[in-house]
Protein backbone atom coordinates (compact mmCIF):
# COMPACT_ATOMS: atom_id res chain seq x y z
CA UNK A 1 0.00 0.00 0.00
CA UNK A 2 1.67 3.39 -1.08
CA UNK A 3 2.58 6.09 2.07
CA UNK A 4 -0.02 8.40 2.56
CA UNK A 5 -2.97 5.95 2.31
CA UNK A 6 -5.15 4.84 5.14
CA UNK A 7 -5.43 1.75 6.59
CA UNK A 8 -8.18 0.32 9.39
CA UNK A 9 -6.83 -2.86 11.71
CA UNK A 10 -7.31 -4.44 15.06
CA UNK A 11 -4.20 -4.47 17.35
CA UNK A 12 -3.59 -5.10 21.04
CA UNK A 13 -7.62 -5.14 21.49
CA UNK A 14 -8.04 -1.95 19.67
CA UNK A 15 -9.13 -0.90 16.49
CA UNK A 16 -7.04 1.70 15.05
CA UNK A 17 -6.29 3.71 11.89
CA UNK A 18 -3.14 5.14 10.40
CA UNK A 19 -1.78 6.37 7.13
CA UNK A 20 0.73 3.81 5.42
CA UNK A 21 3.98 4.69 6.17
CA UNK A 22 3.65 5.67 9.63
CA UNK A 23 4.58 3.76 12.40
CA UNK A 24 1.78 5.27 14.57
CA UNK A 25 -2.25 4.81 14.74
CA UNK A 26 -4.01 8.47 14.30
CA UNK A 27 -6.51 7.56 15.77
CA UNK A 28 -7.66 4.57 18.05
CA UNK A 29 -10.35 2.99 19.80
CA UNK A 30 -14.36 2.59 19.42
CA UNK A 31 -15.73 -0.29 17.14
CA UNK A 32 -14.76 -1.37 13.52
CA UNK A 33 -17.73 0.69 12.36
CA UNK A 34 -16.62 3.82 14.13
CA UNK A 35 -13.17 3.42 13.41
CA UNK A 36 -13.73 2.29 10.19
CA UNK A 37 -16.05 5.62 9.74
CA UNK A 38 -13.18 7.78 11.01
CA UNK A 39 -10.43 6.00 8.42
CA UNK A 40 -13.10 6.67 5.69
CA UNK A 41 -13.22 10.78 6.25
CA UNK A 42 -9.22 10.55 6.85
CA UNK A 43 -9.14 8.54 3.00
CA UNK A 44 -11.45 11.35 1.45
CA UNK A 45 -9.72 14.26 3.11
CA UNK A 46 -6.25 13.00 1.59
CA UNK A 47 -8.12 11.84 -1.88
CA UNK A 48 -6.68 8.18 -0.78
CA UNK A 49 -7.57 4.57 -0.37
CA UNK A 50 -8.95 3.14 2.86
CA UNK A 51 -7.51 -0.46 3.43
CA UNK A 52 -10.52 -2.19 5.76
CA UNK A 53 -8.73 -5.30 7.99
CA UNK A 54 -10.53 -8.29 9.38
CA UNK A 55 -9.30 -8.70 12.93
CA UNK A 56 -7.12 -11.63 11.66
CA UNK A 57 -5.27 -9.15 9.22
CA UNK A 58 -6.60 -10.23 5.89
CA UNK A 59 -7.90 -7.18 3.87
CA UNK A 60 -11.58 -7.44 3.93
CA UNK A 61 -12.77 -4.39 1.91
CA UNK A 62 -10.44 -1.15 0.04
CA UNK A 63 -12.57 1.82 -0.99
CA UNK A 64 -10.67 4.78 -3.20
CA UNK A 65 -11.42 8.34 -2.81
CA UNK A 66 -9.43 9.82 -5.55
CA UNK A 67 -6.64 9.42 -7.88
CA UNK A 68 -8.33 6.76 -9.78
CA UNK A 69 -7.64 4.50 -11.77
CA UNK A 70 -4.80 3.23 -10.28
CA UNK A 71 -2.09 2.11 -12.70
CA UNK A 72 -1.35 -1.11 -11.49
CA UNK A 73 -0.78 -4.62 -12.63
CA UNK A 74 -2.94 -7.43 -11.08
Amino acid sequence: MPDGDIITYFEDGEWKSKVAGSSRAAHVGGTKAEQTAVGRQMAQDRHAEHEIRNRNGQIGAKNSYGNDPRRSRG
